[in-house]
């Protein structure tokens, strides 16, 4: 069984959701899984469908809508909800 953690990241391309990508690769480590959507393709906007993610950039954490991005990410809470061990 695959104990990591894995991550999700909602993106349409532009450079805060870039720089929202960034900030879960380096904080999340190599001991996480980290799958990015690119709100182009239909799948991803289904998948975005089963959260209620209505706005990107937005961040699932192991099936969860991370509370800091339900709105507009906020950075410093992504860290911090991303330092949390799983």
């Amino acid at each position: 069984m695959d104990s990591r953690r894995k991550i999700e990241v909602f993106s349409a391309g532009c450079a805060f959701c870039h720089e929202v990508i960034d900030v879960v690769r380096r904080e999340a480590g190599a001991s996480s899984q980290v799958i990015v959507h690119n709100m182009m393709d239909a799948r991803s906007v289904s998948r975005a469908e089963q959260f209620g993610i209505r706005s990107v950039p937005a961040v699932v954490i192991d099936g969860k809508l991370a509370a800091c991005c339900t709105g507009s990410v906020d950075i410093q809470a992504l860290k911090i909800e991303l330092a949390k061990t799983p």
